[in-house]
């Protein structure tokens, strides 16, 4: 059925501005189906060619994609802002396990460090990574080459940054499905290509990045641990094996985030320097708070240089004072304790949670991180009963590209009084139950 919002236009730019104007306003929601180009261009009296460009217009912005045979559709998560599309409030008595979010129970308390941080005092001029945090990356950064650094603001500004100083629209995008789908949006709001890579526990598969690579790709993005949604960590043996394919394509934009960081389980065994082109990303967010908006990022001179001197030229340097406060954090032998504290305690959710899928049938993911992928038939049938049961959780389709269907399951606010009745809905009888 074809949306009753009026289009309106005489121009390309006119057409593809009222599809916006109708997204923000929530007239045309998530999923809604434009119409096809020539019924839309004899209704505006143009040509189908000026339709067709607006909605190529559109597509290069990610507000919209095609869907085959079902035509071209508004994205499930367009890049804008909307008046009226706020995402639905988890209802009362009702456990959200569908964010994503840390446990505020286990970050550390920021309020003693903040007393002890004065502005310093730096102007337009000398603004910049502080000197005293590169040099405490470094000494953080295992494995990673560090001779060039500098920061952004969290991990996917960073990657954002990367991927337009070497990439351009059209360009392909090799990233892990499922993944993370904040990164999904954002290759289709930079107008560029996704294109799949699958992965298993051990990280993404060799095969499937040599058929990536195969197919165009100009730049792969790899999760190093606590995968979103799978909790996939890539090994020792796996990035030998990445390496490997990666070694005929020096030219390849390679881009690694180690978002969870120090509350990752398992070592680190990254992929820096495989390429000529390449980003290691290290998140402050998940270990100390999502408002902790800093990412320490590595790379080849070139990219470095990219990165730093675009950021110059807009928002300028990551806050100094954010930058102290994460500097404190790092340097605090009690903070670092509550974090190691805070990964066994995520570590022991995850594991009584799949202990307790496995052994009734249920196939579930979860390495490392705050997630819990589970496999299901059917979406939609898992999250009504889960949210009948009273927990919410992620539907699959938000990261996925040509993957299976699943559920994602945070551990955040995951009680042991909790796993039961999940494990029961998602097993009971009917169409849910796979093996493992």
């Amino acid at each position: 059925m074809l949306v009753r919002y009026q289009i309106e236009g005489r121009t390309a730019a006119a057409i593809a501005g009222s599809v916006e104007t109708g997204v923000r306003t929530g007239r045309l929601g998530s999923g809604a189906a434009l119409p096809p180009v020539r019924a839309l261009a004899d209704e505006l009296a143009v040509s189908p060619a000026t339709v067709a460009a607006a909605y190529r217009l559109l597509r290069e912005r990610g507000m919209v994609e095609t869907a085959g045979r079902n035509g071209t559709r508004v994205r499930n998560r367009p890049p804008l802002a909307r008046r009226m599309a706020k995402m639905p409030p988890v209802p009362a008595g009702v456990v959200d396990l569908s964010a994503g979010e840390p446990d505020p129970e286990l970050l550390p308390d920021l309020t003693p460090h903040l007393r002890e941080i004065t502005p310093a005092g730096l102007g337009y001029r000398t603004g910049g990574p502080l000197p005293e945090l590169l040099d405490a990356a470094r000494d953080r950064l295992h494995g990673v080459p560090t001779a060039h650094l500098t920061l952004t603001s969290g991990a996917l500004d960073g990657i954002e940054r990367v991927l337009t100083a070497h990439l351009r629209p059209g360009d392909k995008v090799a990233v892990e499905d499922p993944g993370w789908a904040n990164l999904l949006d954002l290759v289709a709001a930079l107008g560029l290509v996704a294109v799949p890579l699958p992965l298993d526990d051990d990280g993404p598969t060799p095969d499937g990045l040599a058929a990536a690579l195969s197919a165009g790709a100009a730049a792969a993005v790899v999760t190093s641990r606590a995968q979103n949604p799978t909790g996939a960590s890539v090994t020792a043996s796996r990035a030998r094996a990445l390496r490997a394919v990666l070694r005929p394509y020096p030219h390849v934009v390679l881009i690694e985030d180690d978002h969870a960081a120090e509350l990752a389980d398992g070592g680190l065994h990254p992929l820096a320097g495989a390429t000529a082109s390449w980003a290691f990303l290290r998140s402050a967010a998940k270990p100390y708070g999502p408002d902790l908006r800093l990412a320490v990022l590595a790379g080849d001179e070139t990219t470095v240089a990219r990165v730093a001197g675009r950021l110059r030229l807009g928002a300028g340097w990551v806050s100094s004072i954010l930058q102290r406060l994460v500097l404190r954090l790092w340097q605090d032998p009690s903070v670092a304790a509550e974090v190691t504290r805070a990964r066994q305690v995520y570590a022991d959710r995850r594991r009584s949670l799949v202990a307790a899928l496995t052994g009734a049938g249920l196939a579930a993911h979860a390495r490392s991180g705050i997630n819990v992928w589970v496999p299901v038939p059917d979406e939609t049938l898992a999250v009504t009963r889960l949210r009948d049961a009273g927990f919410a959780a992620a539907p699959g389709a938000m990261y996925r590209i040509a993957s299976g269907p699943a559920v994602r399951i945070s551990v955040g606010p995951l009680r042991p009084h909790m796993i039961e009745p999940i494990v029961a809905a998602l097993a009971a009888p009917g169409r849910i139950s796979v093996g493992a």
